[in-house]
């Protein structure tokens, strides 16, 4: 079952299986739907139907198809901190140029096959087309965290802007990328690569 987002973005955090069973068809029915209709016509209605759960039980977690959809974006960033902790842990300790390349390498294969995530990822386009650095805050704090113990640093702040200057840029960057070509220019990505590792090179050398 896919991990549920942190009660705090709910109205209500599931308690029992079933509940959070019941939770996770609805965040998987929401990021179905945004890849079929869009975010303008995505409703809670819709989401209960595809769901298979009545209209109750989708208000029972949220108001509108905004917190929805913050939900959805939650549980991105978890599976995706997830996925990453996991090949690192698999991967061993092979520098921090190989760890950079897993944290990019999992966001391009969320791009491109996560259900919703190309419209919604993190939370940064919620409504579609805006842009919010406040995810992008979130996932600097969590890879600051991931990265101090790989890299046996403290967590302090100057780890912390320059993940958060890291990860504004490779957002930019890789939104470029898929807008020049469905999957991901790959000349674009492999240009944010080594965007990516020469400024970090400047504190993690």
């Amino acid at each position: 079952m896919s991990p549920v987002p942190h009660p705090t973005s709910l109205r209500r955090a599931p308690v029992q299986r079933r509940s959070a069973e019941r939770l996770a068809r609805i965040l998987d029915a929401c990021a179905d739907l945004l890849d079929e209709v869009g975010y303008d016509a995505l409703s809670t209605r819709y989401v209960a139907q595809r769901a298979g759960v009545p209209i109750g039980s989708v208000y029972r977690f949220f108001g509108n198809k905004r917190e929805m959809v913050n939900a959805l974006a939650q549980r991105n960033l978890e599976r995706y901190a997830d996925r990453i902790t996991e090949r690192l842990r698999q991967s061993g300790d092979k520098g921090w140029r190989a760890a950079v390349d897993t944290v990019l390498d999992e966001y391009l294969e969320m791009k491109r096959t996560a259900p919703g995530f190309s419209l919604v990822d993190f939370g940064n386009q919620i409504p579609v087309g805006a842009r919010d650095g406040e995810p992008n805050t979130r996932v600097a704090d969590r890879f600051t965290e991931l990265f101090a113990g790989h890299l046996r640093r403290e967590p302090d702040e100057e780890l912390r802007r320059v993940f958060l200057v890291a990860v504004e840029t490779a957002d930019t960057l890789v939104h470029l990328a898929f807008r020049m070509a469905p999957g991901g220019d790959p000349r674009i990505i492999a240009e944010t690569r080594e965007i990516l590792r020469a400024y970090l090179a400047r504190v993690l050398d």
